[in-house]
C-alpha cells in the first residue's frame, strides 16, 4: 500500500506558500529532522539533526542542513531557499518535486543536471545523513554543499559572536567542538568532495564574510511576536566534480556520537524498511491507516532515566507529559499493535507516582518531575484496562498484578483522602481539584496570577474518568481476589455524577460543579465544552442513553469542526475565535475556542456509540477521520497538528505534529471506523 505523500512546484508557488508544508523524522531517542518542504529554514527548530543528549531530552540544534549550489561552465545556481532579512534566496525554482517517502527526498533539476537529495536518520543514535543522487549533463559539473552548523537549543536563535567553534579537519572529516559546551562534539564527513576553507575567500565590498550564514529569517517566529532573526556557522565547502554525463551517488554524515563506517544510503534503507515492518505488523493495509501507523513511530521514543519507551507529547518542542502519554497510547501503542511499548510506556510512568499522582511533565536538564495535573493518573487506569482488552493475554495481567496494580491502589487511595493542588474525594464521592493559581486539568493556561480558564471544583471529566477509573479497579480487585469494595463507590459516584452534573436546560453536562471561587462561593459552570465528551465515549458510563444521546448532540451543534473539537462554544460571548498573535494573546484563546484535534477520537467513538454503530454512523465517523487526510498533506507532512482556529479549522497552530492528536484520530479511525465497515 503506497504510504508516500508526493508534491509538486504548485506547492512551493512562492517561498511562503512552500514554507507552511514541514516534515520530520524522529531517531527513537527524542531527536529529530525537520525542515520545511522548500528546504529552508522557517522556525527555529528546524534543522537536520537536533540531538536529544539525555533520551528523549536536553536537546540540542547542532546540524542546520546542507545548502547547495550548481556551477555549469560559468554559470552557478543556488538551490537554497531561504528568507533573509530584507530579501531572499528563491533556490525552490529549481525543486521540481518533494516526496516524502517516510524519508524527505527533494528532487532538483538544473538545465540537463538532476541532483536527488535524500535525508535519514540513524534509528537509536545522534546521527544524520544526507545522500545524493547526482546526474550530470552536456558540461562539467561542479556540485558544492554548504553545510551549517550551530549549537544552541532548538526553541531559541545564535548570535553571530556565539557561533565559536574549535575545529579540526582530518581527510573526509571535520570535529568540531564548540566554546560554550566543550564536553560536546560535532562529528561530520563526507564520502565525496574536497573541503574548500570558507575563511580563504577573499572579502570585498561586494561579498560577505564566508564563516556565516547571516540573518536567516524564520517568519514562524517573527509572527508569534519573536525577533525570528538566526545565524549559523559554516567554516567549509564541500566541491564534488562531476565529468560530461557522470552519475556520482555520495553522502555526507553528521553526528555526536563517534562517526562509524556506516554507508548513508545503508542508513536511509534501514531506516525505510524498519518502518516497513512497523506498518506491516499493525497490519491494516489502509493507506489512511497506515500513514498514521508511520507518524505515530515519531512519538514512541526511549527514555534513559528508565531504560524503557515514553511518548513524546508533541513536535518540535515538547517533552514526556503524562496526561498526553495516557491519552496518545491508545492509537500510538495499542493500536499500532505495540504491546511490548505499550508495556514498558505503563511500567515506565508507575516507576514516578508520588503521592498519588503521575507526572504532568519531565522537564530537560535533569529536573524532578512536574505533577500538577489530576487526570493524568485517572488515564492511567484507562490505559491499562485498554492494554489488557488488546492483548487478551493471561500473563499481561500478571505483570497488571505484580508492577502496576499496586501502584493503582495508592492512586485510587491518594483521591480518596486527599493529595497534592487540592485533589480529592468530597463527601458525594465526586473528584475535586485545584484552587488558587493551580491550575490542573487539560485546560491549564495561567499567565502570571492570571487564571485564563479557572477549573477549580469538581470538573466533569475528571469525575468521568474517576468513575471509569473505580470500575476498573472493581474488575482488577475480583480477578486479583482483593476484597476493597471499589464496586460500591463507583455506584455512589454513578448517582452523585448524574445528579449533579446533568444540565437539564442545556440538554448537556456542566463543565465544572460546585466551582471553588476562592470566596466560598458555589455554583455550576455553565459552559459548553468538549469536557463532557468523555462521560459517553470511556469504557465505564454513568449517564442513560438518552442523556449520552444529547451530549452528543449538544457537542456536535457547538464544538464540532472537521479538525477537531472547540475548546468553548462558538456561541459563548467569551469564544475566542483565532488562535495568533504575542503569546498573551495566544494564551488567552488557547482554551476559549481553540479546536483541539485530540477530543475528537472521543467524538467519533461517541457519535458511533449513541447511534448504535448503524451502517450510516460508521460512514459518517468514517469521513470524520478521512477528512485529515488534506490536512496530511498540509502543515507537518504526515502529522496532525495540535490545535486550529476555532473559526474556520484549517491551518495547525501550536506544535505542528502532536501525539494525542495523532492517536486519538488513528485509534477512532481503527477501533470505530475499520471493523464495521460492510
Amino acid at each position: 500500500m503506497e504510504r508516500a505523500y508526493v508534491l509538486g512546484r504548485s506547492a512551493w508557488r512562492t517561498i511562503e506558500e512552500g514554507n507552511e508544508r514541514e516534515w520530520l523524522i524522529g531517531n527513537g531517542i527524542g531527536g529529530y529532522a525537520s525542515h520545511s518542504v522548500p528546504g529552508g529554514g522557517f522556525r527555529m527548530s528546524h534543522g537536520y539533526l537536533v540531538a536529544s543528549t539525555k533520551a528523549p531530552v536536553n536537546r540540542v540544534l547542532v546540524f542546520t542542513r546542507t545548502q547547495e549550489q550548481v556551477q555549469i561552465g560559468g554559470k552557478t545556481y543556488d538551490l537554497t531557499s531561504q528568507q533573509y532579512v530584507n530579501w531572499q534566496k528563491e533556490g525552490q525554482h529549481y525543486l521540481r518535486r518533494f516526496k516524502l517517502d517516510t524519508v524527505p527526498e527533494y528532487h532538483y533539476q538544473v538545465e540537463d543536471v538532476t541532483i536527488r537529495k535524500t535525508i535519514a536518520m540513524e534509528y537509536g543514535r545522534n546521527t544524520v545523513t544526507v545522500c545524493y543522487e547526482v546526474t550530470g549533463g552536456r558540461e562539467q559539473t561542479i556540485l558544492k554543499l554548504v553545510p551549517l552548523f550551530n549549537h544552541r537549543s532548538p526553541g531559541e536563535a545564535s548570535e553571530k559572536g556565539s557561533l565559536s567553534f574549535k575545529m579540526k579537519q582530518t581527510g573526509k572529516k571535520l570535529k568540531l567542538i564548540p566554546d560554550s559546551q566543550p564536553e560536546t562534539a560535532i562529528y561530520f564527513m563526507t564520502s565525496d568532495g574536497e573541503y574548500v576553507d570558507r575563511s580563504t575567500f577573499p572579502v570585498t565590498m561586494a561579498t560577505p564574510p564566508y564563516l556565516y550564514e547571516e540573518a536567516h529569517f524564520y517568519k514562524f517566529e517573527n509572527r508569534n511576536g519573536f525577533m525570528g532573526v538566526d545565524y549559523h556557522y559554516t567554516p567549509y565547502e564541500i566541491h564534488v566534480a562531476l565529468k560530461p554525463y557522470e552519475k556520482k551517488t555520495f553522502y555526507v554524515k553528521c553526528s555526536i556520537d563517534c562517526l562509524d563506517d556506516k554507508d548513508g544510503f545503508t542508513i536511509v534503507r534501514e531506516y525505510k524498511q524498519r518502518m516497513d515492518g512497523l506498518v506491516a505488523h499493525a497490519g491494516y493495509k489502509n493507506r489512511f491507516a497506515d500513514r498514521l501507523v508511520e507518524t505515530a513511530d515519531h512519538f514512541i521514543v526511549h527514555r534513559e532515566s528508565t531504560g524503557l519507551k515514553t511518548v513524546l507529547a508533541g513536535y518540535p518542542w515538547f517533552t514526556d507529559w503524562g496526561r498526553d502519554t495516557m491519552i496518545a497510547m491508545q492509537g500510538l501503542a495499542l493500536s499500532t499493535k505495540r504491546f511490548g511499548d505499550a508495556r514498558e510506556i505503563l511500567e515506565s510512568f508507575s516507576r514516578y507516582v508520588h503521592n498519588g499522582l503521575i507526572p504532568n511533565m519531565f522537564p530537560d536538564d535533569g529536573q524532578e518531575p512536574l505533577y500538577n495535573t489530576v487526570d493524568a493518573s485517572l488515564w492511567y487506569f484507562h490505559s491499562v484496562h485498554e492494554y489488557l482488552r488488546y492483548t487478551g493475554n493471561p500473563k499481561d495481567y500478571r505483570f497488571i498484578e505484580e508492577k502496576i496494580y499496586p501502584k493503582l491502589k495508592e492512586i485510587v487511595n491518594a483521591y480518596k483522602t486527599g493529595t497534592d493542588f487540592s485533589i480529592g474525594m468530597d463527601v458525594d464521592g465526586l473528584i475535586r481539584a485545584g484552587g488558587g493559581l493551580d491550575q490542573v486539568t487539560w485546560m491549564d493556561v495561567r499567565v502570571g496570577e492570571w487564571v485564563v480558564t479557572p477549573r477549580h471544583g469538581k470538573p466533569v471529566e475528571i469525575n468521568a474518568l474517576w468513575y471509569n477509573a473505580l470500575c476498573v479497579m472493581a474488575e482488577l480487585a475480583e480477578r486479583f481476589g482483593d476484597m476493597e469494595p471499589y464496586d460500591a463507590l463507583a455506584r455512589q459516584v454513578c448517582e452523585s455524577f448524574n445528579r449533579r452534573f446533568w444540565n437539564e436546560e442545556a440538554e448537556c453536562l456542566y463543565d465544572v460543579v460546585d466551582v471553588d471561587q476562592g470566596d466560598g462561593l458555589l455554583e455550576n459552570d455553565g459552559k459548553i465544552r468538549p469536557n463532557q465528551i468523555w462521560a459517553v465515549s470511556l469504557p465505564f458510563t454513568t449517564l442513560p442513553p438518552e442523556r449520552e444521546k444529547a451530549v452528543v448532540g449538544t457537542v456536535y451543534k457547538h464544538l464540532y469542526t472537521p479538525y477537531g473539537l472547540r475548546s468553548l462554544s462558538f456561541e459563548d460571548p467569551e469564544y475566542k475565535p483565532r488562535y495568533i498573535g504575542k503569546l498573551i494573546d495566544r494564551d488567552g484563546a488557547y482554551h476559549m475556542g481553540t479546536v483541539w484535534a485530540f477530543p475528537l477520537g472521543a467524538f467519533i467513538s461517541a457519535y458511533c456509540k449513541v447511534n448504535g454503530y448503524s451502517e450510516e454512523a460508521v460512514s459518517a465517523a468514517k469521513e470524520m477521520c478521512e477528512v485529515f487526510e488534506d490536512h496530511l498533506q498540509d502543515g507537518a507532512i504526515g502529522g496532525i497538528a495540535e490545535i486550529f482556529d476555532g473559526e474556520f479549522a484549517c491551518t495547525g497552530r501550536g506544535c505542528f505534529s502532536q501525539a494525542w492528536s495523532v492517536g486519538e484520530i488513528l485509534r477512532a479511525y481503527t477501533e470505530d471506523v475499520l471493523p464495521y465497515l460492510r
